[in-house]
């Protein structure tokens, strides 16, 4: 219930359904700059909620008492009436002074309301909320029921108050993450130092980030080391100590010595403006939980319209003794306990807190939606190298042949990896050292899927996987099914002469993650272009149901759709390019945003900020908990206001009733929402 905070480019206050406004102030809270948007009552835009110099102007630094200020008057005004009326009987407090005592007391909070019940009316949306609260209290003052007019729109109007607060604590996480941008950055100019805007910040620019300051931009680290916090992108703030050469991202925090950041990507399109992008659009992405309300309320509306016209005409028909006045307070009563916005506010409001709740662990949701496919979710499958291991391979062994002089070996070796950017490469490059530049090499191919091909020092030279020796008709003598590790073949002058193995190590948290999928009944399975007794061997050890190996990018898909054609739903986990295919094809695309592609992080539907695949089973709970949340929600409001309605249409409910069945119900859902921001995972 947000109308008395939505406002045109005049200060006028705009008309909107209550989701409507939810999502315009969900969208406002989460630009730091002061950008219009467009309400659903009119095509103007409305300002943001701060004033130009940036306070808020529904909360803090003391003016939050201003939003309380109308029901403070009412409440005031009312409590003196009643006292008048019940404790202290004044012969002056009677019929027009009364009238309008009761009328000032209602202005305050029932004004307005009138008059988005108006407004939406002009728009075609005739039958809002407003317009039942309007009609139940002016036609309470109609039958001389002025207290309990006044008293419905008072709390009326304190619950719209509260949820006003409620939507804005639900957003606090998300609205979090734009302080991770700092407005301004201090770029070095012929070693003078100087303050730019950060938007306008280039790529290759130098960044001096002070001890405590915040990075602008995404950039390469110039200085040998220096340790970050990154919390704004990944929820975790225990220190991440990066060396020079390293990626460093927008929102990290410098934590000791002064360094320096060259800039290699533009402000906007930096990690962290597209993680503020998917969560802002995320609000778009409903659920269909939520698309059901919003269809059910427009029905829901007219018909309990309908129904108190009934409520008060047709007992004519039927009762001797039929009191018009008496029928019409049933009527009233009805349309007052029928408003709808437990449901319409307490529902987006559940979705969005999960959202948030996500965000605040470092998981990104990119709409509502997908937080109840993957609270059902049966199995997730997940690629190994980046999601279940480290990704940082290592150089365990170098078995040779005994007529092979193992240095020179590997330096052709080393000289012909220099031309790949695969893992294994960077492995092997740190292992052997600098590339000698002496070896002489000549058509260099990468055989996709196999390793690299070249002529070295004037021979033909093969270094990849044994599909690479199969492929040309190598021999060989090695039993593959002995070794656990990644085996590197290397052909020389089209002969095996021996081989590397590296290994991966498997993440500290990969065995939590399996174990608590396990507990919530979700079926593991691992896909791996890796060799299969390595994929075997990881998975063995973390206790993985299913694993395979060898497999290319479209054996993922045939894999993933195979599970499908069982009519189960399938979360992939994984993070390079080759991942994007099976990510899309999906339920539940899960992208490990630390260490992924972009092409995979875009595919996504879920991205894990700091690549810990104990976020896994954390992003399928916290889809549950919102989930139960908002059935709980709907539950209460269904059954609370059936029961009242009955009563009401009997008699024996009042509007005291009436209020609660609406407000109290409303709020009891909000705070149930608001549940979720403070529940661990």
């Amino acid at each position: 219930m947000e109308h008395k905070h939505i406002y045109d480019a005049k200060g006028n206050q705009l008309c909107c359904t209550q989701e409507e406004k939810i999502n315009a102030v969900a969208n406002k809270e989460l630009k730091k700059e002061h950008k219009e948007i467009v309400c659903c009552a009119t095509d103007e835009p409305s300002h943001d909620e701060h004033d130009d110099d940036g306070h808020d102007n529904r909360g803090g630094n003391g003016s939050t008492y201003k939003i309380f200020l109308p029901a403070i008057i009412s409440c005031f005004l009312l409590v003196f009436a009643l006292a008048l009326d019940h404790l202290i009987p004044q012969t002056w407090f009677t019929d027009l002074v009364r009238l309008i005592w009761y009328l000032g007391a209602y202005a305050p909070v029932g004004f307005p309301v009138i008059k988005d019940a108006i407004g939406a009316i002009s728009k075609g949306e005739v039958f809002s909320e407003f317009l039942l609260m309007s009609i139940a209290t002016i036609g309470a003052f109609a039958i001389g029921e002025f207290p309990e007019g006044v008293a419905v729109m008072l709390f009326y109007s304190i619950g719209e108050v509260f949820q006003t607060l409620a939507v804005k604590r639900a957003k606090a996480n998300i609205k979090s993450l734009l302080d991770q941008r700092p407005d301004e950055v201090t770029i070095l100019e012929n070693n003078q130092a100087r303050k730019i805007k950060a938007e306008t910040a280039k790529i290759g620019d130098i960044i001096q980030l002070k001890s405590g300051e915040k990075l602008g931009l995404d950039g390469e680290l110039l200085s040998d080391t220096a340790s970050f916090n990154t919390a704004a992108l990944t929820g975790e703030s225990k220190p991440d100590t990066k060396i020079k050469g390293e990626t460093v991202l927008a929102g990290m925090i410098n934590l000791n010595t002064v360094s320096q950041v060259k800039v290699t990507t533009a402000y906007t399109d930096s990690k962290l403006s597209k993680i503020l992008e998917m969560v802002q659009n995320a609000t778009a992405q409903k659920a269909p939980t939520e698309l059901f309300i919003r269809k059910f309320a427009k029905i829901y509306t007219p018909i309990v319209v309908l129904l108190a016209v009934l409520i008060t005409a047709l007992p004519y028909l039927f009762v001797d003794n039929y009191d018009f006045s008496q029928w019409l307070y049933r009527a009233l009563v009805f349309l007052v306990i029928s408003c709808p916005c437990a449901l319409v506010i307490s529902i987006p409001l559940g979705y969005f807190g999960g959202i948030g709740a996500a965000s605040k662990n470092g998981i990104l949701f990119k709409g509502s939606n997908f937080l109840d496919i993957i609270a059902n979710i049966q199995n997730v499958v997940m690629d190994k190298t980046g999601t279940m291991t480290e990704g940082v391979f290592k150089v365990q062994d170098v078995v040779l042949k005994s007529d092979q002089n193992k240095d020179e070996i590997l330096q052709m070796v080393n000289a012909l990896e220099s031309q790949s950017t695969h893992p294994v490469a960077t492995a092997i490059h740190q292992y052997v050292g600098k590339v000698d530049s002496n070896i002489k090499l000549e058509n260099v191919e990468e055989i996709s899927g196999h390793g690299l091909k070249a002529m070295v020092n004037g021979k033909d030279m093969l270094v990849g996987n044994f599909k690479l020796m199969d492929k040309y008709d190598i021999a060989h003598d090695v039993d593959f099914g002995s070794i656990v590790y990644t085996i590197i073949a290397i052909v020389y002058d089209r002969k095996f002469i021996g081989y590397l193995t590296i290994a991966d190590s498997i993440k500290e948290d990969a065995q939590l993650a399996v174990d608590k999928l396990k507990a919530l009944g979700v079926k593991t399975t691992m896909l791996s272009g890796d060799k299969s007794n390595v994929v075997q061997f990881v998975a063995k050890t973390l206790g993985i149901t299913n694993a395979y190996g060898d497999l290319l990018p479209e054996d993922k898909v045939s894999k993933v759709k195979e599970i499908k054609a069982k009519n189960e739903t399938v979360a992939f986990v994984g993070d390079g390019v080759n991942d994007a295919p099976v990510v899309a094809l999906s339920d539940v695309g899960i992208a490990m945003g630390g260490l992924g592609s972009d092409a995979t992080i875009e595919t996504a539907d879920v991205v894990i900020q700091d690549d810990m695949p104990s976020k896994i089973p954390m992003a399928i709970n916290i889809g549950k908990q919102t989930k139960k949340i908002v059935w709980q929600n709907i539950s209460l409001a269904f059954g609370v206001k059936a029961i009242v309605l009955i009563l009401g249409a009997g008699g024996l409910a009042t509007m005291w009733e009436a209020v609660f069945a609406d407000v109290g119900v409303a709020l009891l859902a909000i705070l149930n929402a608001v549940r979720i921001q403070r529940m661990k995972f």
